[in-house]
């Protein structure tokens, strides 16, 4: 017997669409347009929260 994703799927979506929550246009309520931009925002955040610590680093060794 065939099983039908539709649960998973919709859990999925919601879950994707509630991270991105307050993104401008198609990027917060279309699913294919919002997986890109999420999947950029996410690598954006990983990438600034190291270089954060470097910045702040540097601004406590000036002071």
């Amino acid at each position: 017997m065939r099983v039908k994703t539709s649960v998973p799927r919709k859990k999925r979506k919601k879950k994707l669409l509630k991270q991105t929550k307050g993104f401008w246009g198609q990027r917060k309520n279309v699913f294919r347009r919002s997986k890109e931009t999420l999947l950029r925002a996410m690598a954006y955040s990983y990438r600034d929260r190291k270089t954060k610590k470097r910045t702040l680093r540097s601004l406590w060794i000036i002071r």
